[in-house]
């Protein structure tokens, strides 16, 4: 049974580390926790925010209202056909379940290793790095609908996936909460090696015929060389998205920018690699008060110490507005704004 408590410091909740505080806390630690709690009518009764690891949203002042610290835990497996279906409580940190199958010869989540947060959050976001997204391995989830505390069993074909997008941030936006995820993987590897990043690190190591576990120790290395370690400076990875463009747009902007780095998108549409545009605007490593851009990406935004949610999100906002400057492209904020 979970406990509500009130006037909870979020500080440790939020990989930024910023400063705010919950006017009510609940951590559920199983389902029957939480419909426990809906049936008791307390969320609709506030404002309420669903807290996975804490690892793609900025706070920018106190929350007036309940918040959910989501910790439901295991993980599972089963055979079906020629494939494993691997089922993960919301609560399970993404890279312990990445870890677990890569353990077990379970392919298709290398590539997302180290991603942060948990695997609750992960259909939401539709998460993905190195040429894999979530919808790839996505086989369905379970949510309860917050107004009625019924379960319901949500497919692939339920979830509307999209680039870093899903039905849960749109027409399902705060009416579910999700407490597991079942993943369709693979004992025969599909390897994604296309990315250059990838593809010099296995160079260097001398690897000419990976297996899942060389792919995930190499996404994991170049990782940790790109992104800070929240435990040691604030931040939420990734805090843009790559922007995609129609391939009109693409030609003016080629034009001018003929180095500018970029990927083939569905709907013949061109992929911006964003933390190249933000370079190019000379952010690398830029240090405005107690935040800035990561010294070795300028894609991640960091909290020095004593940063604001505000001063966060007022440097971003002077990103996005010289990237549209220089280049005509609107960057979209990746991380959750509250």
């Amino acid at each position: 049974m979970s406990i509500l408590q009130e006037n909870i410091s979020l500080k440790p909740y939020n990989t930024f580390g910023v400063h705010v505080s919950s006017k009510y806390f609940a951590e559920i630690f199983s389902e029957a926790d939480l419909k426990d709690l809906l049936e008791k009518g307390l969320t609709g009764q506030q404002a309420l925010l669903i807290l996975g690891g804490g690892s793609n949203l900025l706070f920018t002042k106190d929350f007036d209202g309940l918040v959910l610290k989501i910790s439901i835990p295991g993980i599972s497996s089963r055979v079906d056909n020629d494939h494993i279906l691997v089922t993960a409580g919301a609560g399970v940190v993404w890279n312990d379940l990445v870890n677990y199958c890569v353990s077990k010869g379970f392919a298709g989540v290398e590539n997302l290793s180290l991603i942060p947060g948990t695997v609750g959050a992960s259909p939401i976001q539709n998460i993905g790095a190195y040429g894999v997204e979530l919808k790839d391995v996505f086989h369905s989830c379970t949510a309860f609908e917050i107004a009625t505390a019924k379960k319901r069993t949500f497919d692939f074909e339920d979830c509307g996936f999209g680039y870093r997008d899903s039905i849960f941030k749109n027409e399902l936006k705060g009416r579910y909460i999700i407490t597991s995820v079942c993943f369709r993987l693979s004992r025969q590897a599909e390897l994604h090696t296309q990315y250059g990043a990838i593809q010099a690190e296995l160079l260097s190591r001398n690897i000419s015929n990976p297996t899942i576990s060389d792919i995930s120790s190499v996404v994991s290395a170049i990782r940790v060389s790109k992104l800070p370690d929240p435990s040691t400076i604030g931040n939420a990875g990734s805090f843009f998205k790559n922007p995609v463009i129609n391939k009109d747009q693409f030609k003016t902007v080629f034009e001018k920018f003929p180095d500018i780095v970029h990927y083939p998108a569905p709907g013949d549409q061109v992929k911006l690699a964003a933390g190249w545009l933000i370079e190019a605007c000379g952010f690398k490593g830029k240090t405005v008060g107690q935040t800035g851009t990561w010294k070795n990406q300028a894609l991640v935004l960091v909290n020095h110490g004593s940063a604001t949610g505000q001063e966060v999100y007022a440097f971003s906002e002077e990103i996005i507005n010289t990237v549209y400057a220089k280049f005509g492209v609107r960057l979209e904020r990746e991380v959750n704004i509250l």
